[in-house]
């Protein structure tokens, strides 16, 4: 058996992540030995008695800054030769199913998880290697961004969801969105699942979602298809 992937998540809501790494496919995973998950609590890493992670901004402005020293001395705790550090910020780049398989494939991944107004400028220029976001919005904090990404990483590991080919097919796998899926019963309302999903016939049904498939994106992603092939 390979060795896990290690994630460790640097934040001052550990707690945030209890329920989240204990539950469905994550606890699996972790129970299986195919990752290996670590909460780092920042204030661990404070020297005062209020044990504070945060101060104002030089120059003025408005909220707080978190402070360097913590922040530091906690990754540098864990970090490793081949460590991706990454910080969850709105400024990094946009997350997707690509980045997803790249970071699948490492062997540790430390998160940084921000708070506040954002974190000092020098942890950006020399302690992260990857800055990233999930979307064009803004969160109290980087923990919940953090979960999304490791939930997507998690899944694309050898064995996690059961079979090596279990997530090929899924949306943006391929640039496109999922065909639609149907289960029993075969009328629920009068509505009726298509005739080609029951005919037995895999060569034409596999046409038929694929065709599914690049329409559904055409309709509401059109962006995924700048750049590839299209036809079918």
């Amino acid at each position: 058996m390979s060795e896990p992937l290690e994630i460790d998540v640097v934040t001052i809501f550990p707690q945030m992540l209890g329920g989240f790494l204990n539950e469905s496919m994550l606890k699996r995973a972790a129970q299986s030995g195919a990752v290996r998950f670590s909460t780092i609590n920042l204030r661990d890493f404070t020297t005062d008695p209020h044990r504070t992670t945060d101060d104002r901004p030089y120059g003025g402005g408005p909220g707080m800054v978190m402070k360097p020293e913590p922040v530091f001395q906690a990754v540098e705790s864990v970090r490793k030769e081949r460590s991706r550090v990454i910080l969850m910020t709105p400024q990094g780049r946009r997350f997707n199913q690509a980045m997803a398989r790249e970071l699948s494939r490492e062997s540790h991944l430390v998160f940084v998880c921000g708070h506040y107004e954002g974190v000092d400028e020098r942890i950006r220029e020399v302690l992260v290697t990857d800055e990233i976001s999930i979307g064009d919005y803004v969160l109290t904090n980087g923990v919940l961004p953090a979960a999304v990404v490791i939930d997507a990483v998690v899944r694309l590991l050898p064995g996690v969801l059961g079979g090596e080919g279990a997530t090929v097919e899924e949306s943006f796998s391929e640039n496109t969105l999922e065909y639609p899926q149907y289960t029993r019963p075969a009328e629920f309302r009068g509505m009726k699942v298509p005739d080609i999903l029951s005919s037995g016939h895999h060569e034409a049904i596999a046409r038929w979602r694929a065709e599914q498939s690049l329409q559904r994106t055409r309709e509401r992603r059109p962006d995924l298809l700048d750049g590839t092939d299209a036809s079918l």
